[in-house]
Order: structure tokens, then sequence, then C-alpha cells
């Protein structure tokens, strides 16, 4: 049976998109990337926008780490308001095939057979977009709501290209964030309970360059944790539970570095954090004065994050992966004097599998980097939320 679904919820306030039902499919690929921004996109297109969401996702466990709520066990709940439905197999559209008003397949993940088919017997057709990866390249804006029309059935697909810049689809940013950040940085003794919460003591004297490290396997960790450790000023490092763990421990000659852990070597001391749910992410950043992320999500929310940040970009064979990375650069460091641009790249290039980092020249630019990031974040937001952006379209189609 084929049913088409609308949204029963209300929504908020002075939108126009009440009654609009909206399917998300997700296949985790590898880590949380892509799940992370699923879930983003689900939770805001539910609570800022008051669409009826679903979210096929095929692994519950990788899902589980970013929201405790969810029980693996399930195939079917609701959390936070969005339904989530475990996507157990490719052919698998839910026990009811329900056909929602938007329907988007997250990075190229290819939808049911039988749900694209009875898409196209839906009287009113469904808006279908294929959410892309995010990318800074210059050819994004050109191909962003392209359609593309399906050789068998009489639908068209549109891909919604995330980006940096103008005529792109931007990325997520709850409407909250901003003012959450400014309550964080205005009251000392919020700043102080995420600190005994996060390592068990105080935060750090001023003199200290707090840094949060979340990155891929990499072979400039330990050149970098040697200078931290062999330099004049004070480093604190905050490290996520997780797959540079080990090089920690290695570092600091421990059998492992897990959450809880703490060691000093020289001028740095690190603190091990247990791996937590997105919104326990944002605090990391904001209580930093540097963040080392990897991957999309983490990329994005240190942006919003208004402090100096260093990329990995998730590594691709032949080094596809570089000329993204260059992309992000020239909009991030556009309007830097030429000596802080040139190692801002010197010192992302490097943090990417081309050379040894070099802390102390990228060092004497962080103040630099720390007024770029504050007048960046505003420029980012003039390119608009994602969410918001990706919901007037769908409006637009539907009417």
């Amino acid at each position: 049976m084929t049913e088409a679904r609308s949204s029963s919820a209300a929504a908020p306030t002075g939108t126009a998109e009440a009654g609009v039902a909206c399917d998300i499919f997700c296949a985790v690929i590898d880590n949380f990337g892509d799940i992370g921004v699923c879930w983003r996109l689900a939770r805001q297109l539910a609570h800022e926008h008051g669409w009826q969401v679903r979210l096929f996702v095929d692994d519950l466990h990788a899902f589980d780490k970013l929201c405790p709520a969810l029980d693996t066990s399930r195939a079917t709940q609701s959390v936070e308001g969005v339904l989530i439905e475990h996507w157990h197999e490719p052919e698998h559209a839910g026990d009811t095939l329900q056909i929602a008003d938007v329907v988007i397949e997250a990075f190229a993940c290819e939808l049911p057979p039988v749900y694209v088919a009875a898409m196209a017997e839906r009287g009113r057709k469904p808006v279908w977009l294929n959410l892309e990866y995010l990318s800074a390249e210059d050819w994004v804006a050109d191909f962003h709501l392209r359609p593309s029309p399906h050789p068998r059935y009489a639908l068209a697909k549109h891909f919604f290209f995330p980006g940096l810049g103008p005529g792109t689809g931007g990325v997520l940013k709850e409407r909250t964030l901003d003012a959450s950040r400014a309550d964080f940085e205005r009251s000392p003794q919020t700043r102080a309970a995420w600190w005994r919460h996060a390592t068990g003591g105080p935060p750090p004297a001023p003199e200290a360059t707090v840094i949060s490290l979340f990155a891929y396997e990499n072979l400039a960790v330990a050149p970098l944790l040697e200078q931290w450790r062999d330099g004049a000023r004070p480093v604190v490092l905050l490290v996520p539970e997780g797959r540079i763990s080990g090089a920690l421990a290695r570092f600091f000659g421990m059998p492992a570095f897990g959450a809880g852990s703490q060691a000093t070597r020289g001028a740095l001391r690190a603190h091990a954090l247990a791996f937590t749910e997105q919104r326990g992410y944002d605090p990391l950043l904001w209580a930093s004065d540097l963040n080392f992320v990897r991957g999309e999500d983490s990329f994005v929310r240190a942006q919003w994050a208004a402090r100096p940040f260093v990329w990995h970009i998730y590594p691709q064979a032949d080094d596809a992966h570089l000329p993204k990375l260059d992309a992000a650069l020239a909009h991030y460091g556009r309007t830097l004097p030429e000596a802080p641009r040139a190692a801002l790249e010197r010192f992302w290039h490097a943090w990417n599998g081309r050379g040894i980092p070099d802390w102390a020249d990228f060092l004497q630019n962080l103040p630099a980097y720390a007024a770029r990031a504050k007048a960046w974040a505003g420029e980012l937001a003039q390119v608009g939320d994602l969410a918001a952006n990706l919901a007037e379209f769908a409006k637009s189609q539907l009417k």
C-alpha cells in the first residue's frame, strides 16, 4: 500500500511551511559526518520549520554516539520530535510505504527503488533533493539546485550543495546558536562548570593557550605535540576520545589515553575527553583558543564558534581533497594580510600531509586569526542557514 504523508504538526508562528512531511535517507559511510549532518538537519526542519520529519538511518550504533537517547534495539522510534527508522537494507522503505512531500537523499545514498516508483505514482510529485557534501569550490554555485531528470519516471531530482559562498545552500546553523555561545562567553560560572565537568578541574591560567584536538590519524600529530611540549608558552590540550587517542598515548608513554586521562610533558598538559553528543561539542569549541577539526560537521561548528581553527579534511585518493582544502582557505583567508595568510596555508597543508606544522610560525599570527574568525562568522551568516535555504526552495516547488 502506498500513501502520501503530510504533517499534522503545527508550524512555528510566522512560518508558511506547516503541513510539510519530509523523509531523509542517510547511509553512514565512515565516521559520524553523514549522520551528524542529517541529524542536525532533521531537528532543525522539525523544530524551526514545523515539518514532520522521518529519518532513515542504516547504522543506529554510529547514530547512538551522537544521540544517546536513541534505543538501538528499536526499528522505529521518535526522538526530539523526529521519527527515526532503522534502514535495515537498501530495499527497505518503512513498514508502510508512505511518500513524503520532500524527500532528501543524503550524500547520494540512493533511495529504495520501490520508494522511487511510488514517488512517480504520487499525484503531487515530491520535491526530491540530493543533499551533497560541503565544498567551497567555485563550481558549486553553478550546480546548486540544478535538476536531474529521472531516466525512467516523470521525476526530477535537484542537487542541493552546501557551501561557503553566495549562490550555494550555506551550512547548518540553529537559530539559537549565537545566543548560546554569547551566554557561555559572558558567564565565568558557566565556563568554570564546563571545565570541572570536562576535566575535573578549574579553567587554566590566562597565559595558557587552550587547544581542542579532533582529527583523523595524522603523521603530523607527534611533531606538533613535541613543539607544544618544548614551547615557552603553556598549552592545555583537550582531546575528544577517538582516532588519535593512540598517538597521544604513545607520546605520553601511557598504555591508553581514554576519557578522563591526563598527562603533562614540558609546557604541554593534555586532557582526554569523553565522546560527546552533538550539543556537547559546541562548548568545547567555545572554551578553546584554537580548534583542530575534521570532516564536515565539526568544520562547520568551528566556523560558527568564531575561534581560529585548523581543518583536517577527509583524505581522498590521489589527493583529490586538496583542491577542496585550498578552496576553503581562499574563502577564509581572503581578507588576511599576506604574511598571516601564507602562514595559515602552510600550517593547514602540513596538517593535511604536506610537511611538518610550524607552531611558532602559526602562533605569532594567532591574534590575526582570532580577528578573522569573528569576521568570517558574520560573512558566512550572509549566505543563509542551510535548513532555512532548503525549506525556502522546497516551499517554492510545492506551490
